[in-house]
């Protein structure tokens, strides 16, 4: 029972760490934050990591890259 719960906190931890780490990435990149959460969703996690491996990030088109 006791390991139950700490695999229970645990995995809670780490998918609230795995939010909180894509949420950074696409802040800093210029897009929303919140585009992270859709990393979370099959397929259209995929879907987005081309979006940032193969578009203009919008903070280069601010800084003039």
């Amino acid at each position: 029972m006791f390991s139950s719960l700490i695999f229970g906190i645990l995995s809670i931890g780490s998918i609230i760490l795995y939010g909180l780490i894509w949420w950074k990435i696409f802040d800093k990149t210029g897009y929303g934050g919140a585009y992270g959460l859709l990393m979370f969703i099959p397929i259209v996690n995929f879907i987005m990591l081309l979006v940032l491996a193969f578009t203009e990030w919008p903070v280069h088109r601010y800084k003039n890259y």
